[in-house]
């Protein structure tokens, strides 16, 4: 881990003294980006699973699907926890992990109601409404996972 560390001091003080406006506001919204990144990351997770699980080993297309999902989801609670909102409790993890999947099926039932307005009752087109659904719903989640389920109180420490 320290060979980790060690270049990521070395590339941040590179970007630092190299392009310090871009890394200002990088360090500012640093959360958000990890956010994002994270997101991507278990999002690409899911789809190389998917393809090994069915396209590679076979396995029933359900299966494969759901197996895909859930390790996907422990990889973003994973990085969400622990890379984006530095959060290390480990007495809290099982808790923070019931709301996170609580938050999931909210965002899942969300999706759908909110698919069903935008398409159904306003007819916008369906692509851009998953789009406008999934921007609105990726905001809601930073909140929530930020000032709910990975908040660190005052007795909590937040190192690096």
């Amino acid at each position: 881990m320290s060979y980790i560390r060690q270049f990521y001091n070395q590339f941040r003080s590179y970007f630092s003294a190299n392009f310090p406006r871009i890394f200002s506001i990088f360090n500012r919204y640093k959360s958000v980006i990890k956010f994002i990144v994270a997101g991507c990351f278990s999002g690409g997770t899911d789809l190389l699973l998917l393809f090994f699980f069915h396209g590679l080993f076979g396995l029933d297309i359900v299966w494969s699907t759901s197996l895909a999902f859930i390790l996907a989801f422990l990889v973003s609670f994973t990085l969400q926890k622990f890379w984006t909102f530095r959060n290390y409790s480990q007495s809290k993890a099982f808790h923070q992990l019931f709301l996170y999947i609580l938050n999931a099926a909210l965002g899942l039932y969300l999706n759908g109601l909110l698919m069903h307005i935008l398409v159904n009752k306003y007819a916008i087109w369906y692509i851009l409404s998953q789009i406008i659904v999934n921007l609105s719903l990726a905001i809601l989640n930073f909140v929530v996972y930020k000032f709910i389920i990975f908040k660190i109180g005052h007795h909590e420490t937040d190192s690096q």
